[in-house]
């Protein structure tokens, strides 16, 4: 009995130190098995949804309307822009428009990107050349201003520079595309590949790009860590994320990597907790106010302005800036230089992307970028000669965040504002569910454990009391002797007690 009681409390304590381990690694357990679990591989439930993503994103564009082009150029008054839109584009295999302000028949008054772009890269060239174009500018009939539908200007129209460009320019210089648009070639699939990490071998470096179009840098920058190929596409990251993690999302347009920071913990549709990421305030500072950008002005001084990031080398030597809207994060004379841009708002303008932290996926994101043309002052070209130097706004756009997926499996734009109910209740699952076991398991043993260790306690105690009992009702002799008196009657002096008292 006494024996088995003392396995019991054996038992019982090592369920609870069980108990307790159980409790203090089950966390790192989880990692493991839902690391193995999300890592990308054929066949595997998260890698469909990566592949394929089961959402319709969604594509929102304002354009900036010039409304005083005359005055501008005539008067040197400040350019008055009206914001239009938003334009919407749900996107499914093919593009259609849906809840926008009206039709892509809508006409708008832009600056004209193709000639002012030509101009601004005349400015170093030969004067001869410059006049030269301005000659072939006024055959052409070519203005600075153009009036074009919005559907024109965001997938295309023919334009008489990049028509006559076609036919003179040598054919390794030529252009990609027939005809300007700011996103034409975008509503298709685009001949650009990415291979990624899959996390099988390295959960580190999950969803992380390895190449680009087989390359390993873009060769466009003067550093190496600004170079090369690095980041994710924003649809997943290595988890755990926490929120000293710097995210990187890294898109070609752009020609980098956009650093992300954490800004606050949300909750998504679905009750699905996450971290929200923004892109760090020095994102698009200037070499001078942070050292560490001036390997992305490799031309210059002068560098693009605070709050502006020049995407000239990957967009074919045009002068873009790219940006926040309304110059969110940007230096306040950017903003001062035009007239009819309001102040950014940080609800509406800020760029943002929700993620799980334990998983590493996107929740929800609002990609905001605004496109804008450096323009420079040209006196030799007339069609330019009152154009001061300015950073022209042409417009903004939400919710585009590029999944490019590698294995050969085509690019798509994606915009998340919420995942489908499926994925949520999956993510919500995984987050939910490991405290529960956690909790259950841990909880289980212990109790289980204690229940058995309490019980062999109380079985010894018993056991004690019924040994002190048999004790009590039987017992012994005090010396266990027999005492013998002499003849006298005395004791014998050989049994007197130790004190010497007979």
């Amino acid at each position: 009995m006494v024996i088995c009681a003392g396995a019991a409390v054996a038992i019982g304590a090592l369920m609870i130190i069980v108990a307790a381990i159980l409790a203090a690694v089950f966390p790192k357990l989880v990692d493991v098995l839902l690391n193995r679990e999300i890592a990308l591989r054929d066949g595997g439930r998260t890698f469909n949804w990566w592949r394929e993503p089961p959402v319709s994103p969604r594509l929102s564009i304002y354009i900036y309307n010039v409304t005083n082009a005359d005055e501008f150029l005539n008067d040197g008054e400040k350019p008055a822009l009206q914001e239009v839109g938003p334009y919407v584009y749900l996107q499914h295999w093919e593009k259609v428009d849906e809840l926008s302000v009206g039709p892509e028949e809508d006409l708008v008054v832009v600056p004209n990107v193709p000639m002012l772009s030509a101009t601004s890269q005349s400015k170093h060239a030969a004067r001869f050349l410059r006049l030269a174009m301005a000659s072939i500018m006024d055959i052409l009939r070519i203005k600075p201003f153009v009036e074009v539908s919005i559907g024109q200007l965001l997938w295309g129209y023919e334009d008489p520079l990049l028509k006559l460009a076609k036919d003179v320019v040598p054919k390794e210089q030529k252009l990609p595309y027939e005809q300007f648009g700011l996103l034409y070639g975008k509503n298709g699939t685009m001949p650009d590949w990415f291979t990624v990490y899959t996390g099988q071998r390295d959960i580190g470096k999950y969803g992380m790009m390895d190449k680009w179009n087989g390359k390993s840098n873009l060769g466009h920058w003067t550093a190496p860590e600004c170079d090369a190929v690095a980041g994710s596409d924003g649809s997943i990251f290595p988890p755990p994320i926490t929120k000293h993690t710097v995210l990187k999302v890294f898109d070609k347009d752009l020609c980098r990597a956009l650093p992300l920071v954490f800004k606050e913990e949300v909750i998504t549709a679905g009750g699905v907790p996450g971290y929200r990421f923004v892109p760090a305030e020095d994102a698009f500072a200037s070499p001078d106010r942070l050292e560490s950008q001036r390997c992305f002005c490799p031309a210059g001084p002068p560098c693009a302005p605070e709050g502006t990031f020049n995407a000239s080398l990957c967009q074919y030597d045009s002068p873009v800036l790219l940006s926040f809207p309304h110059f969110y994060l940007g230096d306040p004379t950017l903003r001062d230089a035009v007239t009819g841009i309001s102040p950014p708002i940080e609800d509406k303008h800020q760029f943002y992307i929700d993620v799980q932290p334990m998983m590493g996926a996107s929740l929800r994101a609002k990609a905001r970028i605004q496109i804008n043309l450096a323009v420079s002052q040209v006196r030799d070209i007339k069609q330019v000669a009152s154009f001061p130097d300015i950073v022209f706004p042409i417009l903004w756009f939400e919710d585009v965040t590029n999944c490019r997926c590698s294995f050969l499996f085509r690019p798509d734009d994606q915009g998340i504002d919420e995942l489908p109910e499926e994925m949520r209740g999956l993510m919500k699952m995984a987050v939910e569910m490991p405290p529960i076991a956690r909790a259950a398991i841990s909880g289980t043993l212990a109790a289980i454990g204690a229940i058995v260790l309490l019980g062999a306690l109380l079985c010894l105690a018993r056991a004690a009391k019924r040994q002190e009992k048999l004790h009590l009702t039987n017992p012994l002799p005090s010396n266990n002797v027999t005492a013998s008196k002499t003849a006298g009657g005395q004791l014998n002096p050989a049994f007197q007690n130790s004190s010497g008292s007979k």
